[in-house]
């Protein structure tokens, strides 16, 4: 459990992030926003390392949540994924500055331990979505001439292009209503006919 200055630290590094990328993400910088010292920041996290790993963590245990809701659920596996979609599309479109962190991977690979968080939380998505497509196939409800990875591929890269696009285009359009439509294509695609 955070404290109410560690929850404050990483929220203001996740902004840093989204404004200025992740060589802006200092401890100077982030002491300098909240307006306390940097040896203050150190009372709550060892490293900036450690101050994305929270993010990370935090991030992480939205998505186990969202895991367990799933496999909880009695729906058909379209429900699922419309579940899914909107929940995540609903937290970066509160939340847009998580974008900036979670979808942008190449700034964890030289640190071991940040990337294999990020790898952790990839294989996490990945296997939610291929077990909702197996259980959909296995049920009839999915198109069975296409491998469950592969349209697991297919369905979370497209998830991840369409937010990424979005933040990249300044968030204009209305990501809801294109989460709406992207799942609407994806349902057709996966029925296969």
């Amino acid at each position: 459990m955070q404290t109410e200055r560690q929850i404050q630290i990483v929220d203001t590094a996740i902004n840093i992030i989204s404004e200025k990328g992740i060589q802006g993400l200092t401890i100077k910088n982030i002491a300098k926003e909240i307006g306390i010292s940097e040896p203050a920041i150190y009372r709550h996290f060892e490293s900036k390392t450690a101050i994305v790993l929270a993010i990370l963590n935090n991030f992480e245990e939205m998505a186990s949540f969202m895991n367990e809701a799933i496999v909880e659920m009695q729906a058909s596996a379209f429900e699922k994924i419309d579940f899914l979609f909107s929940k995540i599309v609903d937290i970066f479109s509160e939340e847009p500055s998580h974008i900036s962190v979670v979808f942008s991977e190449e700034i964890f690979k030289n640190d071991i331990v940040l990337r294999n968080k990020i790898v952790s939380i990839m294989n996490q998505k990945a296997l939610a979505v291929e077990n909702i497509i197996k259980k959909g196939q296995e049920m009839s409800e999915i198109r069975t001439d296409v491998d469950y990875k592969i349209l697991a591929h297919m369905v979370m890269g497209s998830l991840r292009f369409m937010i990424k696009q979005w933040d990249l285009k300044d968030q204009h359009q209305n990501l809801k209503e294109e989460g709406r439509q992207l799942t609407q294509g994806l349902k057709q695609v996966l029925k296969g006919g």
